[in-house]
């Protein structure tokens, strides 16, 4: 497991440490104490995951509009 600062980490490191944490859970051999340290952990680097997700959104909705005059379209995807 990835340690360090969660607000400096890139998506990918987020994403991947929260990937080992869920994996941690999933096994099941952890005392009550060690699970929700784990827990509490993951629920940071899912709102860190989101937070990066949102101001990218923000930063395609803004190249499309100063691309595109003000037309605004959601970002899809797939």
């Amino acid at each position: 497991m990835m340690s360090g600062n969660t607000e400096e980490m890139t998506f990918e490191e987020s994403l991947k440490t929260l990937e080992q944490l869920v994996n941690e859970l999933e096994n099941g051999n952890l005392d009550l104490d060690k699970a929700l340290e784990i827990y509490e952990r993951a629920i940071v680097l899912r709102d860190r995951c989101r937070k990066i997700l949102d101001e990218c959104d923000r930063k395609v909705q803004k190249l499309i509009e100063t691309s595109e005059g003000s037309k605004k379209e959601d970002l899809v995807i797939e």
